[in-house]
């Protein structure tokens, strides 16, 4: 098997440069004349190593050498072939009417048990119905999350279509699935994924249905117990181009410590997503990650003596860092919002089926996209590269010298409108639309707020997240009641898009 392996690995590697590689025509090159079916999965396990991905007609072409295009439209829905495999698993495990009856109440009252531990802070213990009903709740919202932040890396051409990829604490699979759907067509993946739970069950069953260039091994250990540098592509030292931290940081004793290591497995050209729920408690904690990480030195290798290779953590996105040796101090609560799912058919099923008295139709659907993400680099790449002038711009740091004054300013945009109009977990107690920005210097919260909209301040309110943004002749006010300073944005203002 060993002679007949190199036998077509040495023929793919010829005629890879030549035609797609078909395993009709390989057979007969190769002593035995092993049958096409043979030769095809040998193709699909060398896949990786050679390059090839697999396309519809069965043959094998190189991967696009292109950096994936951003430019998607909004995620509208968990497709079918995840949703329908999702139920034919819940089908599998609880009876044909899984949403009804006893069953139906068992995963109603696992999904009010993880949310109820979840808000109080406490660990959720991840046995099998607590992880059916992990996907059924969370699983189409995180698929789509993941993607809206991987288009940050996509519009700087930072995102390839030859991905080795680790995610830690994968659960169910949203996020993996997320990428895999963002990613086109020539794209090879190679997947690892970290998960010690129930949920790696639940995982394995759906990435059968991520198709054949995804490449997937499952490690059903803890992240504090993986060793990264243990699944190297013949060269155990080799980096991930992608490191997914998604939605397990909270999770964890040490979150700091764990992150840290993993971004020592990272290529030199890597990046780390870290994710987390859009509420309160761990979208700060996440921003106090990234603070407490960025800046420091991580060894190339695993060798704790190899300081002269070692790179510093950079926060790529979406938080900015726009004055040289400035790291913002102020609470960090940031997070994106993004248009609902459509609501998934297990979702509807198992919110319908429910009787018990103090049940409020929609309690177990959740299609809103709420999320906090951060992008880090060890190459020192940012979405936005931008150093300011102190004689131009005012900044934020020091910004009470400027209170009742107008003023000159850059600022990300790092929210939507707090001004409680639904898409808000926080409003303010006016309904001006209300925005938190950050220069990246800011020791307390600040926001911009427009309390009259012209066609030269309409750019505040049309941005996209993280858009960095100038404003001309803003009001600094300090709001004595949130402990916050507030940017009007009125008549006089002008806001102009930077960046």
């Amino acid at each position: 098997m060993t002679d007949r392996r190199e036998a077509v690995r040495s023929n793919a590697k010829y005629l890879r440069n030549v035609r797609p590689v078909d395993p009709e025509e390989i057979c007969e090159y190769v002593e035995g004349t092993p049958h096409p079916a043979v030769v095809r999965q040998l193709l699909r396990e060398e896949a990786v190593s050679l390059g090839l991905v697999e396309r519809e007609d069965g043959t094998f072409v190189p991967a696009g050498d292109e950096p994936v295009a951003p430019g998607r439209t909004p995620v509208e829905a968990l497709p079918d072939r995840y949703a329908n495999r999702l139920e034919e698993l819940l089908a599998d495990r609880y009876g044909p009417s899984w949403y009804e009856d006893a069953s139906g109440d068992l995963l109603r009252s696992a999904i009010r048990r993880f949310k109820t531990r979840y808000f109080d802070g406490r660990a959720v213990e991840y046995d099998a119905d607590v992880a059916a009903g992990y996907a059924i709740y969370h699983l189409p919202a995180y698929f789509a999350a993941v993607q809206y932040a991987l288009e940050d890396l996509a519009e700087r051409g930072l995102l390839g279509r030859r991905l080795r990829v680790l995610d830690v604490g994968a659960g169910v699979g949203g996020p993996a699935l997320g990428l895999f759907e963002y990613l086109p067509e020539d794209a090879l993946v190679e997947y690892h994924a970290v998960e010690p739970g129930a949920g790696a069950d639940v995982l394995e069953a759906l990435l059968g249905e991520a198709g054949p260039n995804v490449h997937a091994t499952v490690h059903r250990t803890t992240a504090e117990a993986f060793d990264p540098h243990s699944v190297g592509r013949g060269d155990a030292s080799e980096g991930f181009d992608l490191v997914l931290a998604c939605n397990v940081l909270s999770e964890l004793a040490d979150p700091e410590a764990v992150l840290e290591r993993y971004l020592g497995a990272l290529a030199a050209d890597g990046t780390v997503l870290a994710m987390a729920p859009a509420d309160k408690q761990t979208s700060i904690q996440l921003r106090e990650l990234e603070r407490a990480l960025e800046g420091r030195s991580i060894p190339a290798s695993p060798d704790e003596e190899a300081e002269r290779d070692a790179r510093s953590v950079t926060v790529y996105g979406p938080t900015v860092r726009l004055w040289p040796g400035e790291t913002p101090t102020d609470r960090g609560w940031s997070f994106d919002v993004r248009p609902d799912l459509a609501v998934p058919s297990f979702q509807r099923r198992l919110d319908g089926a429910a009787t018990h008295d103090d049940h409020e139709p929609g309690e177990f659907v959740n299609v809103d996209v709420q999320f906090s993400y951060s992008l880090l680099r060890l190459d020192g790449a940012r979405y936005v590269d931008l150093e300011l002038d102190s004689g131009r711009w005012a900044k934020m740091a020091e910004m009470e010298a400027h209170v009742t004054n107008r003023v000159d300013l850059v600022a990300a945009k790092l929210s939507h409108s707090l001004s409680g109009d639904g898409a808000s977990v926080d409003p303010a107690p006016d309904r001006n639309p209300l925005f938190k920005i950050s220069d990246g210097s800011e020791r307390v919260d600040q926001y911009a707020v427009c309390t009259r909209e012209t066609a030269l301040n309409r750019p505040l309110l049309e941005a996209d997240y993280g858009a960095v943004l100038g404003f001309e002749q803003a009001l600094v006010l300090w709001n004595d009641d949130e402990g916050a300073y507030n940017l009007i944005v009125d008549e006089e203002t002008i806001v102009d898009r930077l960046a």
